[in-house]
């Protein structure tokens, strides 16, 4: 009997021996016990930030509901992170892999990356800031370089933005220069009319004032009552009118329109031309 056949059948004694199925038995019930555990202190971390955040941003003190989303995202990201790496620890110690000398080794090795780890760093350190900051938080629409949409995540390496027509950007944080943000202060909008130059002006500005007034009450995204600006160009036989409004955040778009429908068709019904 030569050595290969030696060798094989010491294997084979070991893969049909009761104490080798027990291991494997008993290591796979606990590994599945780990991961289950995992996946429900996750889930269940997550729902106690939300609720907790959710109770705070009820509360009679002014906390910034912009801010406290994004905090509460990022601590979700965390709480994922640790549980799911303190599981893979857990399981490579069921497998009797030495995990302490496993960690001593990426130790050593993660030292040595993080040399040419520059980006990542600086990633982190600006996600830090701008979470700090309270630069832009999660639900607001900005404007980063070529992105710009409604931000969906913040973590401390990348930041979400879903763009208006379904894609997504992924931002390394350390490239983030410029930022607009369009959610923080009111909109304002200036709607512009064309007139033929016979129109009766006293009567549009008349007009326009009386339903201009009687706005704010219908939408309640309106700030102020809207101005009428009178005329602001003549070219050729065309007038041009303008009227001013200021919304609550991202809300003039619809407002213009709403207010270039009615004036239109309140110009028609009293025999007001237009361009």
């Amino acid at each position: 009997m030569n050595w290969k056949t030696k060798w094989i059948e010491k294997k084979w004694d070991i893969l049909t021996s009761e104490k080798f199925w027990d291991n494997v038995i008993g290591a796979s019930f606990k590994i599945t016990v780990i991961l289950i555990a995992s996946w429900l202190a996750v889930r269940l971390g997550k729902k106690i930030i939300k609720k907790a955040f959710l109770i705070r941003m009820r509360s009679p003190l002014n906390h910034s509901e912009r801010r406290q989303r994004t905090i509460a995202r990022l601590l979700q990201s965390v709480i994922s992170y640790v549980v799911y790496f303190s599981a893979i620890i857990a399981i490579l110690s069921v497998l009797h892999i030495k995990v302490a000398g496993l960690l001593a080794g990426a130790g050593i090795v993660g030292l040595a990356i993080g040399f040419g780890a520059q980006s990542l760093v600086k990633d982190v350190i600006t996600g830090f800031f701008i979470i700090f900051e309270d630069q832009f938080g999660v639900g607001d629409y900005i404007k980063i370089n070529a992105a710009e949409g409604t931000v969906v995540e913040i973590g401390l390496r990348t930041t979400k933005i879903n763009g208006s027509t379904g894609e997504q950007f992924i931002i390394p944080n350390g490239s983030i220069g410029e930022v607009i943000n369009y959610s923080i202060n009111n909109s304002k909008i200036f709607i512009d009319l064309q007139m033929t130059i016979d129109a009766d002006f006293e009567k549009a500005e008349v007009l326009v004032r009386e339903y201009l007034g009687s706005l704010q009450e219908s939408h309640k995204e309106l700030v102020a009552v809207p101005t009428f600006l009178g005329v602001q160009n003549v070219k050729g036989k065309e007038v041009t009118i303008r009227i001013a409004a200021e919304t609550l955040p991202q809300q003039q778009y619809g407002v213009a329109r709403t207010i270039r429908r009615d004036v239109t068709k309140l110009f028609e019904e009293h025999n007001i031309p237009m361009a």
